[in-house]
């Protein structure tokens, strides 16, 4: 039983490892691509793909579960996997119906695969292995951040331009290693849990298949039910109203760390040929910032009261010096120049060393606000976390949809002082419910 348990969190892991390398190495580089083309017929921009396929995965959470509970995850993973490799396809041969059409698909596929994956893991999981085997899946996943944008540093470094034989190559790439992630998905082995639901449903002979699927489907629908209606009790609750402004500030970081930043970069003219190459390697230090920072703060702090106010603190001022750092060192146009390189100058003349510093930052203070934000929630919320989770992905997807949507807009320093506004109101609101949790855990005692 352990043993099946054990390979099917690691095949799991494998499989998010190889889909997610490609997947985020093309949200890294997505913008510039866009900008790199010379096709007539393709007028798409990557912010809004993004902004796409965070809005719809916002809305899908909903749903999703419905979904996997009919088919299974395994099967849902497989299905969603696919719809990833199709949208890394359409950088082959781009043309602007498909890659629209393909962010709102792998929108929904984000959807089924992330709310599958916590299924499985914890069908695969026991009280006393669930910690490891979170641990061993989020490490795996972290190293997806790796080896896609490393391929990046090795391919661009030294070019000023991104030719169509070196797109077709990195997205060929990347679609091999999407399609081999998903194919690992159909090596999963059933849960013990999925097996008992098979063993039930064969014994019963008056059962047609189609039958079963309708049963499954029944199911799954008064248990969304009663799901949206805890999701909306939880809304109107002030623990949800006041961790809402740290939740939407983790959107907006997030959009600017997986997307943004690296355009910045590769768009900053005084970086030279440096530049393209510094994408990659600004994807892998914001990687292991996420992994310094999950390590460190995740699995040691636990859920110390004390330490949660600490880190979400630590994350603050963290992206504070990285937004300080980025405003001096990268140009205010950054983002939305339609060439290919930047025409100001920052302020400081632009080191690489600097950037790179400010995407370990980057990283390291996303890892701060989102374990605390999941530590805080379980802790209130610990016989209602479903809900509370959902909530705090759909808020953080929508906030993220929204930043990608003005990105292409807003200048880098307005962008920089929305994140300051915004995570400064976040984190203030965070030690007030924090403060709640003591004064409440302080009353129960008396």
């Amino acid at each position: 039983m352990t043993d099946r348990r054990t390979f099917n969190v690691v095949i799991l892991g494998v499989g998010f490892l190889f889909v997610f390398t490609a997947f985020t190495t093309c949200g890294n580089i997505e913008q510039t691509i866009v900008k790199s083309l010379r096709n007539e017929t393709f007028s798409g921009s990557g912010y809004h793909s993004l902004g796409i396929i965070y809005g719809v995965f916002s809305f899908s959470n909903l749903l999703a579960p419905m979904f996997v509970t009919i088919i299974g995850p395994r099967m849902t993973m497989f299905l969603s996997g696919l719809l990833y490799s199709g949208y890394i396809a359409v950088f082959i041969v781009p043309f602007t119906w498909s890659f629209y059409l393909t962010s709102v698909l792998i929108g929904i596929g984000a959807a089924m695969l992330w709310t599958a994956q916590g299924q499985f893991l914890v069908e695969n999981s026991e009280a006393s292995t669930i910690n490891r085997n979170t641990g061993v899946f989020w490490a795996l996943l972290q190293c997806s951040m790796v080896f896609g944008n490393l391929y990046i540093y090795l391919d661009w470094n030294g070019k000023s331009e991104i030719s169509e034989s070196s797109r077709k190559n990195i997205f060929l790439a990347l679609l091999v290693a999407s399609i081999l992630g998903t194919l690992s998905f159909l090596v999963l082995k059933k849960g013990f849990h999925e097996e008992d639901i098979l063993t039930e449903d064969e014994g019963q002979s008056l059962l047609s298949g189609p039958v079963m699927y309708k049963h499954r489907a029944n199911t799954a629908l008064q248990d969304a039910k009663l799901e949206f209606k805890t999701i909306l009790q939880q809304v109107n609750t002030r623990t949800i109203f006041l961790l809402s402004p740290c939740m939407a500030y983790s959107g907006l970081e997030l959009s600017f760390y997986s997307g943004v930043y690296g355009t910045c970069i590769g768009a900053t003219t005084q970086f030279g040929d440096k530049a393209k190459g510094l994408i990659g390697i600004s994807g892998i230090v914001v990687g292991i910032g996420e992994i310094v920072g999950g390590g460190l703060f995740g699995l040691l702090c636990k859920n110390s009261r004390f330490r949660r106010t600490s880190v979400v603190f630590l994350g603050m001022v963290v992206h504070f010096i990285a937004f300080y750092l980025i405003f001096l060192n990268i140009p205010d146009d950054a983002p939305v120049v339609f060439a290919t390189t930047t025409q100001k100058a920052p302020f400081l003349t632009p080191s690489a060393s600097i950037a790179l510093l400010c995407s370990f930052l980057l990283g390291l203070g996303d890892s701060c606000f989102n374990t605390q934000l999941y530590s805080i929630l379980g802790c209130v919320y610990a016989e209602q976390s479903t809900p509370a989770f959902a909530i705090f992905k759909f808020i953080q997807s929508v906030f993220a949809a929204v930043a990608f949507f003005y990105s292409g807009y807003l200048r880098l320093m307005w962008q920089l002082l929305l994140m300051v506004a915004l995570g400064f109101t976040g984190t203030l609101c965070f030690f007030i419910v924090e403060r709640m949790q003591n004064i409440s855990a302080d009353m129960q005692e008396y």
